[in-house]
């Protein structure tokens, strides 16, 4: 019976499944290097499955029979595809799945900054509201604004279609490459970085984490933004100058900001962010609902009993991996 390693953010019933096909070893956490069973687990593991686990070159040395990584996930800035590649193992992600669950999120995280909802919640519930509400805790507008997006990828497309029907926004987009078919179904205008910064009213990030993507947005973005902007992230932490964001807000550069993700995540109590109350601060919640866990879980069961199986994974980051095999 092939051996496998599942961990964090596996579903109960997932793990179940594979523990009926495999010798499953169970982790809670992902820091396991140091951890002496999780290391003796490598030792045979032919398939790994979970959230977050950093596969570098170090774990890939303590696993020779390895073959499967199962991302439970979209994004994999977690796997060196390269070294796995050279090592013929496959990498594979969770595309899709949450597309719809993270867009939700990203509309509410929206709504929340626009309204100064979890601002003026706490007001409620500390007793402070005594009166009328007063002009200096009045929000925004969301209905009728310029919402530009950075990153037009499935999700993008799924804010934009929120966007446009639901709030009859007008869709900025600024992406690699144009796309006619978005232009088409939600009215949408393509520009160049610059021009979307200076003319939206919300700014949504939703570009891929990657190196080069690293501090995508920074100080000089910030200043080329309306003073009476929002800002939102729900991409990776990494892809902004957290530092000039902070700045940015206090400055009052810009009027808000939204975030879903950090620079180090858990993020950090002295993070100077959380000291302000013009932004909301999420625990990287886009696709954590009870429905997305377990289609993402399940997807990445898929991938893993398929490349374990020796079929083509559906969703292989790295198709060399099989074609190499194939050649032979």
């Amino acid at each position: 019976m092939k051996k496998v390693i599942a961990y964090t953010r596996v579903s109960k019933p997932v793990r179940e499944a594979l523990e009926s096909r495999f010798e499953v070893s169970y982790f809670e956490n992902y820091e396991y290097l140091q951890d002496g069973r999780f290391r003796e687990a490598l030792k045979e593991a032919s398939g790994i499955i979970g959230l977050e686990l950093k596969v570098s070159k170090e774990l890939l040395e303590l696993a020779p029979n390895l073959k499967v990584v199962s991302n439970v996930s979209v994004g994999y800035d977690n796997l060196d595809i390269p070294e796995m590649t050279k090592r013929n193992i496959m990498a594979t992600n969770t595309p899709g799945v949450l597309t719809d669950t993270v867009a939700d999120a990203v509309l509410g995280m929206l709504l929340a900054s626009a309204r100064r909802i979890p601002e003026l919640d706490k007001f409620v519930k500390e007793g402070v509201w005594k009166e009328y509400l007063q002009f200096n805790r009045f929000g925004t507008d969301v209905h009728h604004k310029k919402v530009g997006i950075i990153g037009m990828g499935s999700i993008g497309q799924a804010v934009a279609k929120r966007c446009r029907f639901g709030f009859d926004m007008e869709i900025l987009y600024y992406n690699r490459s144009r796309k006619k078919e978005v232009e088409s179904r939600f009215g949408a205008v393509y520009l160049d970085l610059g021009d979307l910064l200076r003319e939206a009213d919300f700014v949504v990030l939703m570009v891929p984490g990657s190196k080069e993507t690293k501090h995508f947005i920074k100080a000089e973005d910030f200043k080329k933004m309306k003073n009476s902007a929002i800002f939102i992230n729900a991409s990776r932490g990494k892809n902004v100058d957290e530092n000039a964001l902070y700045n940015a807000l206090k400055n009052k550069e810009i009027m808000a900001a939204a975030l879903d993700v950090f620079e180090e995540e858990p993020v950090g109590a002295d993070n100077p962010l959380l000291s302000l109350s013009n932004v909301v601060t999420l625990p990287h919640l886009g696709a954590a609902t009870i429905e997305n866990e377990l289609a993402m879980s399940k997807l990445a069961e898929k991938n893993l009993i398929a490349g374990l199986s020796g079929d083509v994974p559906p969703n292989l980051i790295n198709p060399e991996v099989v074609n190499r095999v194939t050649d032979k």
